[in-house]
């Protein structure tokens, strides 16, 4: 695992961002980190590089702890910070420059490469760039150094649609180049289409954990009967949750394989059947509903 926590906990006083973190992230993936403001997705990333120190647990990143060997980690680690701040006087090129001059695992010409590829103008001094043109700047920096594991804190924001997919294109490349990939995002889609594994943070914690692959495997199956529900057969109890919907309706989900559930479903007097998968969005929202607490 190039990523490790164990009940890593971040406290002021009585606050806890970060509440018994544990979770692992095999390397050569992309990992997505979900939740809301103050879910404790930053606070994660930020003790993890060691600009935190965590109150208890541990943390490591590619087997150094993150409270007592910080800089062999950031060594190995490039980062994109949620708000990067950038030289206001300097261009685009001198940017590119100074940070590949202060790491030498940031290759000058990639970065070049990338920030063509966003479509930036580097010949633009910093100041006057908008908010989407400097986050592309950073990014430029951050996805041309050569290390292990990057890890990017809501890389897409501020960003139009179409720069949008380059970043995760960039980010896949990322991945079959052999680097880990660690992203926090609020736009579900992105990290449903680009991440191998998911996170969902809730209050400090980690609330759900589930791989892409298993995700695409649910579905869920709204039908309409002519006559009353009459219930989950024996066969299917754990394997299948039902949800009435009034007298004659209900959701069915499920991860199993769906040829045998379409089997039984054949013969129910079916007046409307749909059956969709579950997606990213309905996990998202069993531990983040708008009347659930933030």
């Amino acid at each position: 695992m190039i990523v490790r926590t164990a009940a890593l906990t971040k406290r002021y006083g009585s606050f806890a961002a970060l509440d018994g973190c544990s979770l692992d992230v095999p390397a050569g993936e992309i990992f997505g980190l979900l939740g809301p403001n103050g879910a404790g997705k930053t606070t994660l990333l930020r003790t993890l590089l060691g600009y935190l120190t965590p109150t208890s647990g541990t943390g490591t990143v590619a087997g150094y702890d993150c409270r007592r060997e910080s800089l062999e980690i950031r060594a190995r680690t490039s980062y994109l910070p949620g708000e990067a701040r950038l030289f206001r006087r300097m261009n685009g090129h001198g940017v590119l420059d100074f940070f590949a001059r202060l790491r030498r695992e940031c290759r000058r010409d990639a970065a070049a490469r990338v920030a063509d590829r966003l479509g930036l103008d580097c010949s633009r001094q910093v100041g006057r760039m908008s908010t989407g043109m400097r986050q592309k700047l950073a990014l430029a920096a951050v996805l041309a150094t050569e290390v292990p594991l990057v890890i990017l804190d809501e890389p897409t924001a501020n960003l139009d649609p179409t720069a949008r997919g380059v970043v995760l294109d960039l980010v896949r490349e990322a991945r079959a180049a052999g680097r880990t990939v660690m992203f926090s995002s609020h736009v579900l889609s992105e990290v449903e289409e680009t991440c191998d594994r998911v996170a969902i943070m809730r209050a400090g914690k980690i609330a759900h954990e589930q791989s892409i692959d298993d995700l695409r495997r649910g579905h869920r199956i709204h039908a309409e009967l002519r006559a009353p529900f009459p219930g989950v057969p024996a066969e299917f109890t754990g394997r299948l949750a039902a949800l009435p919907r009034g007298d004659r309706g209900v959701v069915l989900e499920t991860d199993e394989p769906l040829a045998p559930l379409l089997g039984w479903l054949a013969t129910l007097p079916l007046a409307e059947v749909r059956v969709e998968p579950v997606g990213l969005q309905a996990v998202y929202d069993r531990f983040h509903r708008p009347e659930s607490p933030r």
